[in-house]
């Protein structure tokens, strides 16, 4: 197997991020055999679609990497980079722009979402991030991406890319990477809303549990986390129509590696103010391990930087014979 993914490089990262995607890496990694490759990587490129601060695009790239580390990625297990540092990355996708169809962009779900009534003030490079997207893959000749819903449409599109690329030029250089969809990802909702996701630009800190919260934060905001009066039910069909206390359960379900079935058999007819202490002592024991090797990591933000440059040095080996064949397949290279 040849796994490829990527994450943003947002700073601040959640509890929601955590569980919804971070440790599912960190268990692909674990999980891989001795001939696997795990390439993780840090979608700087595609931040570019819309406006940046340069200093903070730099600070997040290592915030990012450091909280990989923190959380159990291992760089002598799996290839982390950050994808600016690979040129052929933005290389690859140019010549796969000259493949992919403008129709097939303009299906594209996300873009129609975030350019919303302003295609024409939107940057092209918020229409054109599919083909980059593409080109992460299809670089590394993946075999495998974990991907949530939401990024179902765009590996489609990479696999209809990787076919005609393929049928086009009469190679058989791109493999058509499959998905890998985990089942067991929670969905993490906010402390003070249980219909909205978990998220960094919520404007109340309350709403979330940061990575970087002391022991002292993560308990205050469970305790003061939005519930209900009735008592925790027996049943999970009881929290159909409870969204607060449906969050938390999920929250210690997915901490504690049970299901929300195994807690409520244990706290059921229980009220918040047994519960919470008990979700609130589980989330720093399992968080509290991965702030502190974060702090310390952001102690040495070069030392951070240079494993980025490291893993990115074989992340090119990987790609550049990739990139050659494409340009060999259209005549580039003579």
């Amino acid at each position: 197997m040849r796994v490829v993914s990527g994450i943003q490089t947002t700073g601040n990262l959640h509890l929601g991020n955590y569980l919804g995607a971070i440790r599912n890496w960190v268990r692909l990694q674990d999980r891989m055999g001795a001939d696997d490759v795990c390439l993780f990587f840090l979608a700087d490129l595609h931040a570019l679609t819309v406006t940046q601060d340069p200093k903070v695009m730099a600070s997040n790239t290592i915030e990012m990497a450091a909280t990989l580390l923190a959380a159990g990625i291992d760089p002598d297990r799996s290839i982390l980079f950050n994808q600016a540092r690979v040129p052929a990355h933005s290389e690859l996708a140019w010549i796969l722009g000259g493949t992919a169809r403008v129709g097939w962009l303009n299906r594209m779900t996300q873009w129609k979402d975030k350019a919303g009534k302003n295609r024409e003030g939107a940057s092209v490079g918020l229409f054109t991030y599919p083909v980059l997207q593409a080109a992460d893959i299809l670089a590394y000749r993946a075999t495998h991406v974990p991907v949530g819903e939401d990024q179902k449409q765009h590996l489609e599109l990479a696999r209809d890319i990787a076919t005609k690329f393929n049928l086009d030029f009469g190679v058989e250089l791109f493999p058509l990477p499959e998905p890998m969809i985990p089942e067991d990802t929670p969905r993490i909702m906010s402390l003070r809303d249980g219909n909205a996701k978990m998220s960094k630009s919520d404007p109340s800190d309350m709403s979330r549990i940061n990575l970087i919260d002391s022991d002292d934060q993560i308990a205050t905001k469970f305790r003061k986390a939005k519930t209900d009066p009735e008592p925790l039910p027996s049943e999970v069909a009881g929290l159909a129509e409870r969204p607060e206390a449906r969050n938390l359960v999920t929250i210690y379900a997915a901490l504690s590696g049970e299901t929300s079935h195994d807690v409520l058999v244990n706290f059921g007819g229980q009220g918040f103010g047994a519960f919470k202490p008990a979700l609130a002592d589980l989330a720093v024991a399992k968080l509290g391990p991965i702030r502190d090797r974060l702090v310390a990591l952001l102690d040495d933000r070069a030392a951070v930087g240079a494993t980025l440059a490291k893993g990115a040095a074989k992340a090119d080996a990987l790609a550049r014979p990739t990139l050659l064949e494409a340009q060999q397949a259209l005549g580039l290279q003579v």
